[in-house]
């Protein structure tokens, strides 16, 4: 669960950068078909999971950089561990606005014992191009809708190739 504890805004240079590559890569996912996580705004789900369980490649993708990345603080599936709170948890309450900007450039809880810390992933582009997976990646996972492991995934869609090579380069 997220901590209730002002927050120490990253450094504004920093915050620059980063917001400057996550906007980038944000710019070329509208061209793109819809992508799940933007139907989330819509009061939708940011993920499809097909009755024998196969997930939409978005919501694999996610589960990919998330296990990449995030799994290291935040455990297995989102879970949690020693050093990063369960993710199923927070991810229950939060929306894809605070999601971001979270990701994008961390946060410092302030005033508290345990001066945790969240690390701004803005100029990681394995996180920042692939933002909106994660996010419905662990959607799924808070929802309750997609369990722990490795998903069964459809087939990568040409738009997906395409958005990540705009984005990776």
């Amino acid at each position: 669960m997220i901590p209730e504890t002002p927050l120490e805004p990253a450094p504004a240079a920093r915050r620059g950068r980063q917001t400057v590559l996550a906007l980038l890569c944000a710019v070329a996912a509208p061209l793109l078909a819809p992508h799940p996580a933007a139907l989330a705004a819509e009061g939708e789900k940011p993920y499809r999971i097909a009755a024998d369980g196969v997930v939409d490649w978005y919501t694999f993708s996610g589960f990919r950089r998330y296990h990449a990345d995030c799994h290291v603080c935040h455990g297995p599936d989102g879970l949690g561990s020693s050093f990063g709170p369960p993710l199923t948890e927070s991810m229950k309450t939060m929306d894809y606005d605070d999601f971001a900007e979270v990701v994008i450039n961390g946060r410092k809880a302030v005033g508290t014992a345990s001066q945790s810390v969240m690390p701004g992933f803005g100029e990681n582009r394995n996180v920042a191009c692939f933002i909106d997976d994660i996010y419905a990646y662990l959607k799924a996972r808070a929802d309750g809708a997609l369990g722990r492991g490795r998903p069964k995934k459809e087939a990568k869609p040409s738009e997906a190739t395409e958005r990540d090579n705009d984005c990776l380069g």
